[in-house]
């Protein structure tokens, strides 16, 4: 196999190659360099595969990190980018141990973060169900909860919650039952429901 043309996308720094006047792959800058790679230059097929499997990586590694810097991720979620995206399983794992290595993929931060810009709207009980679906050990949940959340603290946002649900209305049964269900669907757990509705009065709001 010949490469007859190695053309430069745009502004970039990736190139279309062609192999016997087909149109093959797209190849990053660095994997050019790398592989001294020039046209005319004649490859075999098993150095054409180390090739495109160098360059998928390079790839996949740079994808993950524009896709991290828009906001953290979990392995779980990245890894699913990843394979939407198309790369092979050896890419991604190639480009996870390397974020991992460098501290760009890190589950524990994520669960911190998470929790620090969720609990003031959610419950334990909900923080820890969507942690779990995002792919987050369930080592590193608990953990994570218990620095972060103080219980005195997840009543006080209960009641505060309560009070925006419930509006100055007073506090009748039926109130309180649909009251109780909107903090259970916030993930409050039953204590913590419990004593919100308690420290609430028909007619005072202090």
């Amino acid at each position: 196999m010949t490469i007859t043309e190695i053309k430069k996308i745009g502004k970039g720094d990736r190139y279309s190659i062609y192999i016997d006047g087909q149109f093959s792959c797209t190849l990053e800058a660095e994997i050019l360099v790398k592989f001294k790679l020039k046209t005319f230059q004649e490859l075999e097929e098993d150095e054409w595969r180390e090739i495109r499997l160098e360059n998928g990586k390079l790839s996949c590694f740079s994808r993950s990190l524009a896709y991290l810097e828009k906001s953290l991720r979990t392995e779980k979620q990245l890894r699913q980018y990843l394979k939407e995206k198309g790369f092979l399983p050896e890419s991604i794992d190639s480009a996870i141990q390397k974020l991992m290595e460098y501290g760009f993929l890190n589950d524990e931060a994520f669960a911190e973060s998470y929790i620090r810009s969720y609990s003031h709207k959610k419950g334990a009980r909900k923080l820890k169900f969507e942690l779990f679906s995002k792919g987050v050990a369930s080592e590193i949940v608990d953990q994570k909860l218990s620095e972060l959340i103080d219980e005195d603290e997840e009543k006080d946002r209960a009641f505060f919650l309560l009070k925006k649900y419930l509006n100055g209305k007073t506090l009748d049964p039926k109130l309180k039952a649909k009251a109780y269900a909107h903090l259970a669907s916030k993930g409050f757990s039953s204590d913590t429901i419990v004593s919100a509705l308690g420290r609430v009065k028909d007619e005072s709001w202090d």
